[in-house]
């Protein structure tokens, strides 16, 4: 008995030096979460957001806040949350250019893309299709190249300013493929989805859902989407990676990101009731598919590998591009 009382009181002994850590950290959530967004309040990524902060918010027996600070490209918001306290109730809701596109776009930025933040989740990542109007006489991205280098600086295409998504990709064709498209920005999508339809541009990169109507019409034509991997929601349209430009890819992504220093262990605590959030049938139908998002849940791991990989490659387009902000 004396043994085996001994033994007992050892491994309690051992158990209670083991995890110092759990004995010291305190319940997670402990006071609401906010979730920190860089932009206004109506926007897809924003009532994407909402949408999770209502079911996290029965998953953590929290409130969790969707705190909308739009400006800067989002610089406002990723600030904000690469300088709060690294306890897991600040997260930041990111979109792709925080991380791959202003820290190259911008002269200075308040934050370091790579050191001050601890990648959770990315929840979702989309490209854009390259939809010329309907009365230009191509039907084929190799048949919109083939007749750009006939006549150079002819076709136009349109994006919503210089250091946009659309302005970097288009730039970025223009230098792989040997081609001069024409640039026009416009001030917002609306503007520049009328000017293609219109025909007061040739060429607009647009978004799947967006562009869809129009394809089945015959008012527009689909030549090619942005990132490597086709898109379920328009899998006949190829990729220009598949067609041979593989620096021509750019998408899109949302993710979640904590403060650096966060305890590991809560960060995959974090992303794995992400991950199953993202794995109901009704949240993915209603929230992500039925929006034309397809769904990803990387882990830690792989979403820091892929924002490093995506920094690098932003840091050329936005060269490529000569696109600079004071």
């Amino acid at each position: 008995m004396k043994v085996f009382a001994t033994l007992s009181c050892m491994a309690a002994l051992c158990a209670f030096v083991a995890s110092p850590a759990l004995a010291q950290t305190p319940a997670w959530p402990a006071k609401p979460v906010r979730l920190i967004i860089g932009i206004a309040p109506g926007g897809g990524s924003d009532l994407l957001a909402r949408a999770m902060a209502q079911r996290l918010t029965v998953q953590w027996g929290q409130s969790v806040v969707v705190e909308n600070r739009a400006g800067a490209n989002s610089i406002i918001a990723t600030e904000a949350v690469a300088k709060s306290a690294p306890d897991g109730h600040t997260l930041l809701f990111a979109t792709d250019s925080a991380f791959t596109i202003s820290p190259h776009l911008y002269s200075k930025i308040p934050y370091d893309a790579l050191r001050d933040f601890a990648a959770v989740t990315q929840l979702t990542e989309f490209g854009t299709v390259l939809v010329a109007n309907a009365a230009l006489p191509v039907s084929t991205a190799g048949e919109l190249i083939a007749l750009a280098k006939k006549d150079p600086g002819r076709i136009t295409y349109g994006s919503i300013g210089a250091g946009s998504q659309m302005h970097l990709i288009s730039e970025m064709l223009n230098n792989k493929a040997g081609i001069s498209l024409s640039h026009i920005p416009y001030k917002g999508v609306p503007q520049m989805v009328t000017a293609v339809l219109t025909g007061e541009v040739n060429l607009i990169w647009v978004g799947v859902f967006s562009s869809r109507p129009h394809i089945k019409s015959g008012k527009l034509k689909a030549l090619g989407y942005s990132i490597a991997k086709r898109t379920a929601f328009m899998p006949e349209v190829p990729t220009f990676v598949e067609l041979g430009y593989p620096d021509v890819d750019k998408g899109v992504w949302y993710g979640v990101l904590a403060p650096a220093r966060t305890p590991r262990p809560l960060v995959e605590r974090i992303h794995a009731d992400i991950r199953r959030l993202l794995d109901e049938p009704e949240f993915r139908e209603k929230e992500l598919l039925s929006k034309g998002y397809e769904p990803t849940g990387l882990g830690p791991d792989e979403f820091a590998a892929l924002i490093r990989r995506q920094f690098a490659a932003g840091a050329i387009m936005v060269k490529v591009s000569g696109a600079q902000v004071e």
